[in-house]
């Protein structure tokens, strides 16, 4: 872990141009390198070495796996309230309904998160149609 103050310019417009990508404010490499003011070939050469540690810190990603009632909008209120608890959906896996309830699980990123895992499990539980939401990795 370096300061980045310390290092040379290229390093920091790197991490631009992937950021500048990731977003698809650019459409290509060739433009990213353009706007931020960095070759092509720098680029190329320090991408797979250049990552910004504190987007590390700060980003959690956690899967969840829930069993909900199959009713219209029960689905939708829980990632309404993993919304409403600072996640950013990444995935969602349903199986199809049996017997009236579906499997889901569900991985999100949380930015700055305020409560654990377990937590927002028990407040996913308080849903209307939730029959179970179990906490089942996390990074």
């Amino acid at each position: 872990m370096v300061s980045a103050e310390v290092l040379p310019d290229v390093f920091t417009k790197v991490i631009e141009v992937k950021r500048l990508l990731a977003c698809g404010e650019e459409k290509s490499s060739a433009s990213a390198c353009k706007r931020t003011g960095i070759s092509r070939s720098a680029f190329y050469k320090y991408r797979d070495c250049v990552f910004n540690y504190e987007e590390m810190l700060t980003h959690s990603i956690i899967s969840y796996h829930a069993v909900l009632k199959d009713e219209p909008g029960v689905l939708s209120s829980v990632l309404a309230e993993l919304h409403k608890q600072g996640a950013n959906i990444l995935t969602v896996n349903q199986s199809i309904p049996i017997d009236g309830a579906a499997a889901v699980a569900v991985t999100v990123r949380f930015n700055n998160k305020t409560a654990e895992p377990n937590e927002i499990s028990q407040i996913l539980k308080t849903l209307y149609g939730v029959v179970d939401v179990r906490f089942i990795s996390g990074e």
